[in-house]
């Protein structure tokens, strides 16, 4: 066992060593990714390990940091039933939107690829447009007026569906559901870019091929050859529907109020919001982000140990 650790120990410094002489090589071209690298530490992994960090605390700003241990935690599992109430809000909208939104924006991606460039050009514009138009959400509000102004709410009372307003965007049975519906609306983003992209760099010999080794049809040509060769872009549309699906909260508080009724749209974010931006206590905001930065990290690998049987 001991000869066994030894070279065990051995080859690890062997590997060491090549790994410098390897470094050393590259040196040229680690310093031209130090400024990004250096930056990415700054503003990405430093803020996520001072959160983790301030999670353990109690820290309201005007006072320094003070170690409380897994009190936040504690406090947020078995005493804080609104942030349940937003877990549950906000898994509903992650497994509706998510998926839905994620193969909406294939298929819109994989029909509008078949169409003559110009007109591409023109659909990608248009599906593209919702998710960068900054908060044109804020038209549904007009369109869900709980008045017989609304532009539903004149539609149905005209059909004789409904003789009187309903307040769509204060009545908890409907809040979540438009919120939903706008959502989708919205969905169509980065994810849906790489998308058309990876759609227009699949190789057409590879189609040509497929059929003479028994290609059937479009969907067989769409599982055995598209899909396995738009993998890294199926990746990151995952990744990017992740993190608009747990990431709702500018939606929800525009439309419903802040605090909506009953809490009925409330989210992880908007909890993490009302902690850390109105009642400034961030240590248990940043327990918030903590909780919800696992979570998208566990539905980040399941989707990729799905991903990964794509095609085979």
């Amino acid at each position: 066992m001991s000869e066994y650790f030894r070279k065990y120990i051995a080859l690890r410094k062997h590997n060491i060593q090549v790994a410098i002489k390897k470094a050393k090589k590259s040196r040229n071209c680690y310093l031209f990714l130090a400024p990004y690298a250096i930056l990415f530490t700054m503003f990405y992994i430093f803020p996520v390990v001072a959160s983790i960090f301030y999670s353990f605390t109690y820290y309201n700003i005007l006072e320094k940091p003070r170690f409380i241990g897994l009190q936040n935690y504690i406090a947020l599992i078995l005493e804080d039933d609104i942030f349940l109430t937003s877990i549950k809000n906000t898994f509903m909208i992650a497994i509706i939107t998510g998926p839905l939104g994620y193969i909406l924006s294939f298929l819109f991606a994989w029909l509008i690829n078949e169409l003559p460039r110009w007109i591409r050009s023109v659909a990608v514009i248009v599906f593209y447009a919702p998710s960068i138009a900054g908060n044109c959400y804020v038209i549904f509000s007009v369109f869900f007026r709980g008045d017989a102004y609304g532009y539903v709410n004149a539609f149905l009372m005209n059909v004789g569906i409904i003789d009187k307003p309903v307040l769509w965007l204060i009545n908890p049975d409907y809040m979540l559901p438009i919120c939903m519906l706008v959502i989708l609306w919205m969905s169509l983003g980065t994810g849906f870019l790489s998308f058309v992209a990876g759609l227009q760099g699949v190789d057409r010999s590879q189609f040509e091929a497929g059929y003479m080794d028994g290609i059937k049809n479009r969907w067989q040509e769409l599982w055995f050859i598209t899909l396995p060769n738009m993998k890294p872009m199926l990746m990151f549309g995952a990744v990017m529907s992740i993190t608009q699906a747990f990431g709702v909260c500018d939606v929800t508080m525009a439309l419903c109020g802040y605090p909506s009724t009953d809490y009925a749209a409330r989210t992880i974010v908007t909890h993490l919001f009302d902690y850390g931006f109105s009642r400034f206590e961030m240590g248990y905001a940043c327990a918030i982000a903590t909780v919800l930065f696992l979570i998208m990290i566990l539905c980040n690998k399941a989707i990729q140990n799905l991903l990964s049987r794509v095609g085979t």
